[in-house]
């Protein structure tokens, strides 16, 4: 059993080298729009899950899995020149949707204050000012002042 501390070194460092592998060392066209999230490493340090992303279709993704499954072996390998442990974790490789679970929620969000807009027009001006309203006298002397000292910079 390993101590929290060494645990989350071990599962940073995974992650390093994986993302630097993928990224640097691995030769392989399927390897493109590839993003290590996260590894969460098991307590006996035998296992270690590594979370990846891809930015792509679904065949982008079936394409991404494929290779993967296919370099785990050589990224144990490179694992091994880095990690300082006895044994060198198998690797599960899992598909991490955070982000795009990130995306349909901003845009159920943002689908919910417009709705709220059209109920309230003044509702959440924060979010999204009125396209028509016009700059306040403040925000105009303000970009007047920066502009000022823009020309200034150049002139020197």
């Amino acid at each position: 059993m390993a101590n929290s501390r060494t645990k989350a070194r071990i599962e940073a460092r995974i992650r390093q080298r994986v993302a630097y592998c993928v990224q640097f060392e691995l030769n392989d066209p399927r390897s493109a729009f590839i993003t290590i999230t996260r590894a969460e490493v098991s307590s006996d340090l035998s296992t270690a899950k590594v979370f990846y992303s891809v930015y792509g279709t679904a065949g982008d993704r079936t394409r991404t899995e494929c290779m993967l499954a296919d370099a785990t072996g050589f990224i144990r390998k490179q694992l091994s020149r880095v990690l300082r442990t006895r044994r060198i974790p198998r690797l599960t490789w899992i598909y991490d949707d955070t982000i795009e679970f990130q995306e349909k929620m901003e845009a159920t969000i943002s689908r919910a204050l417009d709705r709220d807009r059209e109920v309230n027009p003044a509702a959440h001006p924060e979010r999204n000012p009125a396209p028509d309203a016009e700059p306040s006298e403040e925000e105009v002397l303000d970009r007047e002042y920066l502009d000022f000292l823009e020309t200034q910079e150049r002139e020197e």
